[in-house]
């Protein structure tokens, strides 16, 4: 081979490898922290999870204001709300030409209000996206546990994904079948969750509607429950699973949070947690709103951890989003905005072991661009990328972004500060995905390490950020 073609060889990009994220999966992991609004007939019965047996009556908000749910969601830095438009309860938040439980039969607004319409006209005022959960669980419908059941369904699958502009995200719950009102039976139905609702069809009915849209449920298709409602990600997370071994209700917790290395089709974890104990708003919780070192920790654990973080916020009676929530939600704000203030990668001077070409040159980690990334030649795995700094400055924190373009490769990787005229190892780790955030011990050093030690292909890091936190409250 000659010198130019073997030099043409290496400006190639490297070839995709396992499971890719569409483009639509890949815009999902940009959005990385959204809202999550359970209100509905429970935060009036202050229940968790009604019987559906209530009276529509009962739904009443004095003063509902889906703005204030956008102003706040906004300031915060969240992305979007998505929205419990029908709980198991059966209750439904939109006036459907389906079912006489719903707004249309309530006091709120003589029965002529829809909160879905409302609040896609907030987030379209303040730049938010709204994903709607609709239970596939029904404890109020007659037909439940029926096959008419699912042509009901997958009716008011049309109505609140056709007529309310776009929908970002369709989430559905893992919890099907129990006892119930079931339109007066009052008794227990139980399905196959496996084969009841006939997921693949529905699933794809929904893309159908809103072919942008990602579709969430315990193992997918396009995002996964992350095992746990505490906003937390393993350590090691593979945005892949073999996605046939899971359905709605049917899944390995331990699995879905660390997804699976070998896993057939690319679907990322979501880290679904309340900002109070219980889901829907209880006045005795006033006081038990997740504290600041709390409401940390949860972020680094998901958004840090190759995960998207979806943070519940339990609309009050008013039908507002609560002071102490709010509050709570501005100090989280605060503090990681102090935190990710300057980034220091900046201004280093990068160089790496290897390098496949100018068009994939290490000093693409620090330029700013999604689409660049340093890589190396295809046949070299083990590597390291250095930042010199150029003088002695102080870090604790480290960003890392794989190029998900091309799969999620990174095995396991090591980070080193140069101290005292060498090396010391201050962190190792395993996966790093669409985003890695390492909380560092408290670091002097003019030069950082970055070495993969072990990669399903050559390495493909399109980002590295370095921070000192100086304000971050621990938590135990």
């Amino acid at each position: 081979m000659t010198a130019a073609i073997a030099c043409e060889k290496a400006e190639l990009p490297p070839a995709p490898i396992g499971p890719l994220p569409s483009p639509q999966q890949i815009t999902w992991h940009e959005m990385e922290y959204y809202a999550f609004v359970h209100f509905n007939m429970n935060t009036f019965t202050d229940l968790e999870w009604g019987l559906g047996g209530e009276s529509p009556s009962l739904f009443n908000p004095s003063e509902l204001d889906t703005r204030q749910w956008a102003r706040v969601a906004k300031e915060a830095g969240m992305k979007a709300i998505i929205l419990t438009a029908k709980h198991h309860d059966g209750f439904c938040l939109w006036p459907s030409a389906f079912t006489e439980h719903s707004v249309k039969n309530s006091p709120w607004k003589d029965g002529k209000g829809d909160v879905i319409r409302e609040l896609a006209a907030a987030c379209k005022e303040y730049g938010l996206k709204m994903g709607l959960y609709l239970s596939p669980w029904d404890r109020n419908h007659s037909d439940y546990g029926s096959p008419e059941y699912l042509t009901y369904y997958r009716n008011q699958m049309q109505e609140i994904l056709t007529n309310y502009g776009e929908v970002f995200e369709f989430w559905v719950d893992g919890a099907n079948g129990g006892d119930g009102y079931y339109g007066g039976a009052n008794e227990t139905r139980n399905v196959d969750r496996t084969t009841y609702y006939d997921w693949d069809s529905t699933f794809a009915l929904a893309r159908s509607y809103q072919p942008e849209i990602v579709s969430f449920s315990d193992g997918g298709p396009e995002v996964r429950w992350v095992g746990n409602e505490r906003g937390i990600a393993s350590e090691t997370n593979w945005a892949l699973l073999k996605r046939a071994d899971f359905a709605p209700g049917v899944a390995d917790s331990k699995l879905l949070g660390t997804g699976q290395i070998d896993g057939t089709h690319w679907v990322a974890a979501e880290c679904d947690v309340s900002i109070r104990p219980g889901w829907y708003y209880h006045e005795s919780q006033d006081d038990q709103v997740k504290l600041l070192s709390h409401l940390l920790d949860i972020y680094y654990k998901s958004v840090g951890r190759n995960a998207n973080l979806l943070l519940n916020l339990p609309v009050d009676r008013r039908g507002r989003v609560h002071e102490n929530d709010v509050k709570a939600l501005k100090e989280l704000r605060k503090a990681l905005d102090q935190t990710f203030a300057e980034n220091v990668a900046l201004q280093a001077k990068v160089i790496a072991s290897n390098s496949r070409g100018k068009n994939f040159s290490p000093s693409l980690v620090t330029d700013a661009e999604k689409s660049t990334y340093w890589a190396t030649e295809d046949d070299i795995i083990e590597s390291w990328i250095e930042l010199d700094f150029g003088k002695e400055i102080d870090l604790n924190r480290l960003v890392l972004q794989e190029h998900i373009a091309l799969g999620q490769r990174v095995i396991s990787f090591k980070v080193e500060a140069y101290v005292d005229g060498g090396y010391n190892e201050i962190a190792r780790q395993s996966t790093i995905g669409y985003k890695r955030i390492l909380r560092l011990p408290d670091t002097k050093t003019d030069k950082l390490k970055v070495t993969i030690l072990d990669a399903k292909a050559c390495p493909t890091i399109s980002n590295i950020e370095v921070y000192m936190a100086t304000t971050e409250p621990s938590y135990p």
